[in-house]
């Protein structure tokens, strides 16, 4: 079949800037290269000049110049002369070069990478089958012309089952299936840790470690506070992978909090900054712990398959698709109510059992099995083709 790819239009694929459902990308193009299943054309934006992409016979990139200094001004020019109907005006421009492109093509079907919005405007111009790939809650009873997308969807493709019970609430007739993301298991079973003296702990030190983004709904204050309340026990550390809210020049509030609430365990806190993809399971592997406290519902939670892919036990709130990733013989499931107590009990459970630990790392390590790259990849591929 001859399928075409619209990406998010923020990170380009290949995923040499970062990005989750960049990196999602790469893996099913990868797959759909050693078993020559489909022809593929993908439409991303322009990766940095410093990144050779090379075609391959199954798979074709077709880039939205958005780096040079005449594709930053078509841009902006776009941006000034249109109003955005859906998205933010710099996605919409992305989506309308991509559809002066798709329009002179014939597509079997048209995958759209978690912007449900680009449905409408697709199917004005081509009668390709039309799937969108929901790794968010971007498509419910309460979105923007949520029937109108249905309508022109032919199947979604969920990554939980609690993204697909989100979709349901639209309450229309349309195939929805979930496919669970994958990983490279190789890079997270089969590691070298960092040196952790390189990251100034001690041999001695019990480090739990946070992966994401400094944000309010990735639960990272309550973990700040859980640590607070831990200072009876100065040989619990934390580890924060990502990026650093040092560097950060904007007025933001929620940085400010941390950083005055930092000042109270400094000693016994430490940041990264941004750590590149392929680099991060070597960072993983020198903790004893990871936690995920997210405040929100998680669409799905490749954090959590990512430490315990590692070996790390978990702990992690029971929100979104959370439970689908992860169960109660590898992971600690916490309720989001008093969540700072929750965090701290937890992290002493497993401070003080090494037993629990030895047994929750190694139903980790079997549980994520489930979600090799290679699996969802194959998944994905096949749901492609089915019910629509």
């Amino acid at each position: 079949m001859r399928i075409a790819i619209l990406t998010s239009g923020i990170l380009p694929v290949p995923a040499v800037l970062g990005g989750a459902v960049e990196n999602l990308i790469d893996y099913y193009l990868e797959y759909n290269n050693q078993h020559q299943l489909h022809d593929i054309t993908v439409y991303s934006i322009t990766p940095p000049k410093s990144f050779t992409i090379t075609n391959t016979i199954n798979v074709h990139y077709h880039y939205i110049d958005t780096y040079s200094w005449w594709g930053r001004m078509k841009r902006h020019l776009y941006v000034r002369t249109h109003s955005s109907h859906y998205y933010d005006p710099y996605i919409e421009y992305y989506l309308n070069e991509a559809i002066k492109d798709i329009s002179k093509k014939e597509y079997d079907i048209i995958i759209l990478e978690n912007r449900p919005g680009f449905a409408i405007p697709i199917s004005r111009i081509s009668n390709a089958k039309i799937i969108v790939h929901l790794h968010n809650d971007l498509l419910n009873i309460n979105s923007y012309k949520a029937k109108e997308i249905c309508q022109v969807t032919h199947k979604i493709i969920t990554v939980s089952n609690f993204i697909k019970s989100r979709v349901e609430t639209i309450g229309v007739n349309i195939p929805i299936e979930t496919v669970y993301n994958g990983i490279n298991l190789q890079n997270f079973h089969h590691t070298t840790p960092i040196d952790r003296k390189t990251l100034g702990f001690n041999e001695d030190d019990f480090i739990v470690v946070y992966s994401g983004r400094l944000i309010k709904e990735k639960g990272i204050e309550e973990l700040i506070d859980a640590f607070i309340q831990l200072k009876l026990y100065p040989y619990i550390k934390l580890l924060v992978l990502g990026g650093s809210f040092y560097g950060v020049s904007k007025n933001n509030l929620f940085i400010e909090k941390l950083k005055d609430k930092c000042e109270k365990i400094k000693s016994r806190i430490v940041f990264t900054g941004f750590i590149p993809y392929e680099q991060l399971s070597q960072y993983l592997k020198i903790g004893d712990i990871a936690v995920v406290p997210s405040t929100w519902e998680e669409p799905f939670g490749l954090t959590c398959v990512e430490a315990i892919a590692t070996g790390l036990p978990l702990i992690a709130t029971n929100s979104g698709g959370i439970p689908e990733a992860v169960n109660d013989k590898c992971a600690i499931l916490i309720n989001k109510t008093n969540l700072k107590e929750e965090i701290s009990k937890a992290i002493l459970d497993l401070y003080t059992n090494i037993n629990l630990r030895n047994t929750m790392q190694n139903n980790g390590i079997e549980r994520s099995l489930k979600f090799s790259k290679e699996n969802y990849s194959t998944q994905f591929l096949t749901n492609l083709t089915t019910d629509i």
